[in-house]
């Protein structure tokens, strides 16, 4: 295996690392509207996330940074041809950190309320348009012989990736109920669980679409074992939500963001961004990539810094593992 395909391979790790992470982190952002009754509620959901939200976007840097330094090309067609989107996106993130760390600055009940609903709107939002986007990028958009994007923002607006937005969102916010009632107590766990088995089976009609679109119109044998996979795990994740196993739930959920994930990488490989004008026009590991010394200095530095990423965000999980409800939350002001 070249190097540039150990690339493409780790910049779907971080990929799928980033999605299963802040999955339930925007669908945690969703269900403040949908969940939550009050603003104790409220803030009940968003202290489950508090402390590891912003260390899970560590995910979306590494593998934007990874994209630009082992794939430039890629880096520079998808963030010309995507960029309302991802201007949007970015712009939702920025305003979302400052919402969790502003809104509790001031007891005033419309300057909390205004920065809940931007908690809600930003997370919502980039739940649809990273879909939106992913679903483009597996289809192919309309690359010219220049390796430059020359559609516009209409054509990234087609109904495979429409579906993708909706397929994501409501995974995220299945993931979401799921991991809201794996960390609180009372009620709102109750509430949870039922939330998370209603949103698990409109996902699971939503992902059998998509998939199975992406499968039929570019899968093979590898990618129809990891869509099996990903079925498999989200019909487990409903069953187990329903018997209150919300462990379990959690892992599947995950295991189907994983799954998924992993199956638009499959049916992507060799290319990184397939062109819909010429299929030679098409952005690949080979013609998009670094040069092999670059990417060799990347891995080192890689092999040494990953491990203690993962350690210590998995002690950060550990720290806060325990269950929060509203007896936990002090009466406002």
């Amino acid at each position: 295996m070249e190097l540039h395909d150990v690339w493409f391979v780790l910049i779907a790790v971080l990929w799928t690392g980033y999605f299963f992470l802040e999955g339930f982190d925007f669908g945690i952002g969703v269900l403040t509207k949908l969940l939550a009754r009050n603003r104790k509620e409220r803030r009940v959901l968003i202290n489950t996330i508090g402390p590891v939200w912003d260390g899970n976007e560590v995910w979306l840097l590494s593998a934007g940074g990874a994209t630009f330094a082992a794939f430039p090309e890629w880096y520079a067609t998808l963030f010309s041809g995507f960029y309302l989107p991802l201007l949007v996106i970015l712009v939702c993130l920025i305003v979302r950190g400052v919402a969790f760390e502003y809104r509790a600055k001031r007891p005033e009940e419309r300057w909390q309320r205004n920065w809940e609903h931007a908690i809600f709107w930003t997370s919502l939002l980039p739940a649809v348009l990273w879909g939106v986007a992913f679903g483009n990028i597996v289809r192919g958009v309309k690359i010219d012989a220049e390796m430059e994007y020359v559609g516009n923002v209409a054509d990234l607006l087609n109904p495979y990736a429409i579906l993708g937005g909706l397929v994501t969102l409501t995974l995220f916010t299945f993931h979401g109920a799921v991991f809201a009632a794996l960390k609180t107590v009372g009620d709102i766990r109750m509430r949870a669980r039922k939330q998370a088995f209603a949103l698990g089976l409109l996902t699971a009609v939503l992902a059998a679409g998509f998939l199975g679109w992406t499968q039929a119109d570019s899968g093979d044998g590898a990618s129809l074992g990891t869509l099996a996979v990903a079925v498999v795990a989200l019909v487990g994740a409903v069953v187990a939500i329903r018997a209150g196993r919300e462990g379990w739930s959690f892992a599947l959920s995950g295991l189907t963001i994983v799954a998924a994930v992993a199956m638009l990488f499959l049916t992507l490989f060799p290319n990184v961004m397939p062109s819909s004008l010429n299929p030679a026009w098409s952005l690949t590991v080979t013609n998009a990539s670094s040069t092999p010394y670059t990417l060799k200095i990347m891995t080192w530095c890689a092999g040494i810094a990953t491990p203690v990423v993962l350690l210590y965000q998995g002690w950060t999980y550990w720290v806060f593992r325990k269950r929060i409800g509203t007896h936990h939350i002090a009466d406002a002001h």
